[in-house]
């Protein structure tokens, strides 16, 4: 009895260091740092207004340049130097690339964000291509994604180069067109860098924010960095009037009637693995030092706590909770009573290639029993993670704690697209991060009403990538 005594102290010992030690070694949150004067925010405000005044809504199937010409003029006369010093190469429609050359020209980087918006509908307090300044926050279609990051950028290399500076490599800046309508923009300039034997040390690139917590209890801004974005894949699945299936009732069934029937039950059942993926992982262990003890203690012993971990996510969080595996919807159904055929796409979601291949056959199976037949859809793509190991990646977290030394700092694995995935084929370590801080309303404003940032977060984002660009060794 003592000796199992002994060992349960033991054991609760261990659980308890790695819980003082995850505190111990973690980063001691600062306060918030003021980078400019209010004059100042204003000033960058109502240059990034400019922009915002431009329409540029990407629609797919078609394209009209008068908008897009209207932002690169205005592009051109804010940001005089970069266009007097930098090359800039167009890609599709207007896919701009811009490189200024380094010291040293054999290594690269890039910084990204798309200029293309979602159109502005629904009710909006100030009008959504109106630039307007009210409440200490500029408001339009563009503010949070992403065109307040891509003014950041410029207006950063644009002072730099005012003041004799030459980067230590080759900097390039990108921004697509089309990146809301998966259009092709990045994808041409990297089929370009591929020939050219060109690659990217890092890539940093819209996705992750400086947002408030992802995890209750937590009471500091969050930098989340995104080093993963999930795979694609799409299945047409159809059901036709004489269908074969295993059983025997199939043909007494309209296709309507089994599709509705496969539908719901796939819906309904868990049949995909869910996993702490290892980016995941990291996620909780870096923010479990900024948690309530009661939930750091779990977090810092995920080794032990995973599984439950695991299973109260998606209670919490529906975000979080797409980032335990695959998910997947149905994105149209077709057909009548009347029709020989009923069909339907099932548009996937995935992070790991193996798990999902596992996936697809329960998939399938359940397909199989209610007669469906499957056939690969279009834009079937998975990505490589970033390797958090990678000095691009400490570098970002290293600029997140100086220039928001207010904020915890956390890799995350992001369920929407950015254009940064087209770039992990020639970069180790492509990143989704805009240095915006936000609250929770302008974090939803994204693709919705009323979307705006504070012009506070505008300046400070230029104060990041500065600083980002000043000392990338």
């Amino acid at each position: 009895m003592e000796i199992i005594l002994i060992i349960l102290a033991v054991f609760f010992a261990a659980l308890v260091f790695n819980t003082v030690k995850c505190k111990a070694k973690s980063r001691k949150l600062g306060k918030e740092k003021i980078h400019y004067s209010e004059n100042e925010q204003i000033e960058y405000a109502q240059k990034l207004a400019e922009m915002i005044k431009c329409e540029t809504v990407s629609v797919k199937g078609s394209y009209d340049d008068t908008e897009f010409a209207k932002l690169r003029k205005t592009v051109e006369e804010l940001f005089p130097l970069v266009h007097k010093k930098a090359e800039r190469m167009i890609f599709g429609d207007d896919c701009w690339i811009y490189k200024l050359e380094g010291k040293d020209k054999s290594r690269n980087i890039m910084l990204m964000s798309h200029h293309d918006v979602v159109a502005a509908n629904g009710e909006w307090k100030h009008p959504p291509f109106g630039g307007e300044i009210a409440g200490g926050a500029i408001w339009g279609r563009g503010t949070v994604d992403t065109k307040t990051s891509l003014f950041a950028e410029f207006e950063a290399l644009e002072e730099l180069l005012s003041e004799g500076f030459v980067p230590e490599c080759n900097l390039y800046i990108g921004s697509s067109c089309n990146e809301e309508i998966f259009g092709n923009g990045i994808p041409l300039a990297v089929e370009y860098f591929k020939k050219q034997g060109i690659e990217f040390e890092t890539v940093l690139d819209e996705g992750g924010g400086i947002i408030d917590p992802p995890l209750g209890g937590i009471d500091c801004k969050c930098a989340m960095i995104a080093t993963h974005e999930k795979g694609r894949h799409t299945l047409i699945c159809t059901a036709k009037q004489n269908g074969a299936g295993k059983a025997f009732t199939i043909e007494k069934k309209t296709p309507v009637v089994r599709m509705a029937s496969f539908i719901a039950e796939v819906s309904r059942k868990k049949i995909f693995k869910t996993a702490l993926y290892p980016v995941v992982k990291k996620m909780l262990t870096d923010l479990a030092p900024y948690t309530p003890l009661p939930l750091r203690f779990p977090l810092s012993n995920l080794w032990l706590f995973g599984g439950i971990i695991k299973a109260v996510v998606p209670k919490i969080n529906s975000q979080a909770s797409s980032m335990l595996g695959t998910t997947f919807t149905f994105t149209d159904i077709k057909g009548s009573t009347r029709d020989k055929e009923c069909t339907s796409t099932a548009y996937f979601r995935f992070i790991d290639d193996a798990d999902f291949k596992a996936d697809l056959e329960k998939f399938k199976k359940i397909a199989e029993k209610h007669g469906i037949e499957l056939r690969e859809g279009e834009g079937n793509e998975s990505y490589i993670p970033a390797d958090m190991a990678h000095k691009g990646y400490k570098y970002t977290r290293e600029c997140v704690a100086e220039i928001f030394p207010h904020a915890a700092c956390a890799p995350y694995l992001l369920p929407a697209g950015t254009d940064a995935r087209h770039m992990t084929e020639i970069c180790k370590c492509a990143l989704r991060f805009a240095p915006i801080e936000m609250n929770t309303q302008q974090f939803d404003s994204v693709h919705n009403e009323n979307e705006n940032i504070s012009v506070k977060a505008v300046a400070n984002a230029v104060a990041f990538y500065k600083y980002y660009i000043r000392n990338y060794k």
